[in-house]
């Protein structure tokens, strides 16, 4: 029997993926055993979510082939999937955007695009609600007085991105706000990482800590998408690094390159370049 009480959780990782990597794979395995061994939550999706080429990360691929490779990645997986909207926007979209997108998606089974329709969380796990000029055809059949919380969309992500928050211009403090309070994190960080000082020095994240779940990488993994492509620039093998599946696309249509990881080179990344104009008003 499942438990009532247990909080249904989506995990969402957001990233550049460039390329996918096993550690990838593993931040949602490693996230959804500590959820399910507080015995509070219950993990029913991971959501692979690639940036779009508006990032303008130095050395970012096309984001078909990034979407492609993730994909491949887990085709295999019974419950982490990708979802290609924030890649393919036309702009930059802010995480907390791909944030209130999914969280409207459970809301709603057929979500428009629009950023209007991902309303700011008034709290995490809230009741499902009629939305707006939307018209019941029973309208006097009484509601089950067990209404299905709709489940907490929570950001998954490595030490790096939390640390991250640290960096002018990099995030808004109120989109900082809504993320810990509204959704939550769920953080993967090694052994001995700094990470509970980093929370500790940021008063922010101090102040929805019981919000952010730390999990403790015990088996350490030091394989990340940049490493990837040095060894593929350098002509060195890069298996077991991902999955086969991955390393026969990259080989196939030779994605990586010194050609590649200079694209975008002397380009601001787009939340500096947003940022950084927005706080000129």
């Amino acid at each position: 029997m499942e438990d009532p009480d247990k909080t249904e959780v989506v995990l969402l990782a957001c990233g550049s993926f460039n390329p996918i990597t096993n550690m990838h794979l593993r931040l949602f395995e490693l996230a959804r055993d500590h959820l399910h061994e507080t015995g509070k939550y219950k993990v029913i999706k991971g959501i692979i979510s690639p940036v779009g080429d508006a990032y303008k990360k130095k050395g970012l691929i096309n984001a078909n082939h990034r979407v492609t490779m993730a994909k491949l990645a887990t085709k295999d997986s019974d419950w982490v999937e990708v979802d290609d909207w924030e890649s393919s926007q036309s702009e930059w979209m802010e995480t907390l955007k791909v944030l209130r997108y999914h969280h409207q998606k459970l809301l709603s089974p057929d979500p428009t695009s629009s950023l209007q329709n991902a309303i700011p969380l008034t709290k995490p796990g809230r009741k499902r609600k009629q939305e707006p000029n939307r018209h019941d055809p029973v309208k006097k059949k009484k509601q089950s007085p067990n209404i299905k919380s709709v489940p907490q969309v929570k950001l998954l992500c490595g030490s790096d991105i939390l640390e991250s928050f640290g960096i002018p211009n990099l995030w808004k403090s109120e989109d900082i706000t809504e993320i810990v309070e509204n959704h939550g994190l769920v953080c993967i960080s090694r052994v001995g990482n700094s990470v509970q000082k980093f929370i500790y020095e940021s008063d922010i994240l101090w102040r929805h800590k019981n919000n952010i779940h730390l999990v403790e990488e015990w088996i350490t993994n030091d394989i990340s998408s940049t490493k990837i492509r040095r060894a593929l620039r350098r002509g060195q093998s890069i298996r077991y690094l991902v999955p086969d599946i991955v390393r026969a696309y990259i080989e196939k249509h030779n994605l990586y390159s010194s050609e590649s990881e200079d694209r975008n080179a002397g380009v601001v990344l787009a939340p500096l370049q947003k940022h950084a104009s927005d706080s000129k008003y």
